[in-house]
């Protein structure tokens, strides 16, 4: 699956780790990599949201791709984000993501501009330019453009388009008869099953950077639509699942990381910790998982 399509099955959007100066720990990040790999995980993704990109310094950013391919074994596909405030930006970051060794990109619209619809379709035009083949991901806390199924199908005439990571289930059935030819992604974890039954082939996620194992039995589950298996052990991830859609994924996910036994490590301002009684929650909805893990 991924030598041909590697934006195909579970890809994880990883974070960033820092040390306790906040200095990127590129150690920890390329262990990661691999144990993911290890996992059987069929790709990851540097430099998205849950990457803190826009954290990092330019250096810095250019610096966590190339570590994260130079990690990936054979077999893992990086799928690195090219957001950026403009296509200018973006086509920068999708160039040295294809200098680095990526086999794709994740583009948002652009970040930080209510960009109109012709603008839209020409930042794409810009990413698809480079080479790569492009995931169009439709992240509303990412980007105040709303990549609605009319503007998609606009934006995915561009050579080069291949699939868009989408969170609306709503949606689903609009984008696959406007975009036929369009790959669908789940990009929430808490619609992973929804999206999958609906015909979503891969799934670029969070929680499976604590928990990559349960996360691709969930999977197979669910594109086997195998609901009598699928749905209760929906059921006993959803809590932590849910977490996708919440402001402070970032910090959950590096939480849930350390009580998995993994490094997560601290996030870089704006974010802060959790406050005591959301970091509570999050431990009681892991323990809920691991449970789910151990059965």
């Amino acid at each position: 699956m991924a030598a041909t399509k590697p934006w195909l099955g579970v890809v994880v959007a990883v974070p960033t780790p820092f040390r306790a100066d906040l200095s990127v720990d590129y150690d920890r990040l390329q262990e990661h990599v691999r144990w993911l790999a290890d996992e059987g995980c069929q790709g990851v993704t540097p430099c998205g949201p849950m990457g803190e990109y826009r954290a990092l310094s330019d250096g810095e950013r250019a610096d966590v791709v190339r570590a994260t391919v130079e990690a990936a074994p054979a077999g893992c596909a990086v799928v690195p984000g090219v957001g950026g405030y403009g296509s200018r930006q973006a086509r920068q970051w999708a160039e040295q993501a294809r200098d680095a060794g990526a086999r794709a990109v994740l583009a948002p619209p652009p970040v930080g501009y209510p960009a109109a619809a012709a603008e839209v379709v020409a930042h794409y035009r810009e990413v698809a330019a480079v080479g790569l083949p492009v995931v169009v991901s439709h992240d509303p806390t990412e980007s105040p453009v709303d990549l609605d199924p009319e503007l998609l199908a606009r934006i995915a005439e561009t050579d080069g388009i291949v699939a868009v990571r989408e969170t609306d289930v709503s949606r689903l059935h609009r984008v696959r008869e406007l975009c036929p030819h369009l790959d669908l992604l789940v990009g929430a974890d808490d619609a992973l099953l929804e999206l999958t039954v609906c015909g979503a082939t891969g799934w670029i996620g969070h929680c499976a950077n604590a928990l990559p194992r349960l996360c691709l039995r969930l999977h197979r589950l669910c594109v086997a639509r195998d609901l009598t298996a699928a749905l209760p052990l929906y059921g006993q991830l959803y809590h932590l699942l849910s977490w996708d859609s919440q402001p402070e994924v970032v910090q959950a996910v590096k939480l849930a990381m350390g009580l998995a036994g993994r490094y997560g490590g601290p996030c870089r301002p704006p974010r802060g910790a959790l406050s005591p009684e959301t970091e509570a929650q999050l431990c009681r909805d892991m323990r809920r998982a691991m449970r789910a893990a151990a059965g």
